[in-house]
C-alpha cells in the first residue's frame, strides 16, 4: 500500500499562478507538499493538489483513496493527474 506522509512544517497551502497561454487564461493552483514512501531509503517529495478553500491535510500518514485512481486508455491503472484524495493510513 502506498504511504504518503505530511510533516508538520508542510501543513499549509502553497499557491502558485500559471501564465495565460494561447487563448487559455492563467490559473491559480493550490497544493501541499507531501512525501511518498516508494520503498527506498528516503521518501520522495511530491505535491498534492487541493481545491480552492480546501484546508490542508494535517501532519500524519495517508494513503491515496480509491477514487484517486483511473484506468488509462491502454487498460493500465494510474493515479489521476488532478484530484488525488488522501485517506488516513491504516
Amino acid at each position: 500500500m502506498l504511504k504518503v506522509e505530511i510533516f508538520p512544517e508542510n501543513e499549509r497551502v502553497e499557491i502558485r499562478q500559471t501564465a495565460p497561454k494561447d487563448d487559455k487564461p492563467g490559473r491559480t493552483i493550490y497544493e501541499q507538499i507531501a512525501y511518498a514512501h516508494l520503498g527506498g531509503k528516503f521518501p520522495v517529495e511530491m505535491k498534492v493538489q487541493l481545491e480552492k478553500g480546501q484546508e490542508p491535510y494535517a501532519a500524519g500518514l495517508y494513503t491515496p483513496h480509491s477514487s484517486s485512481f483511473v484506468v488509462n486508455n491502454y487498460g493500465g491503472l494510474e493515479l489521476k493527474r488532478f484530484g488525488m484524495v488522501l485517506d488516513t493510513y491504516q
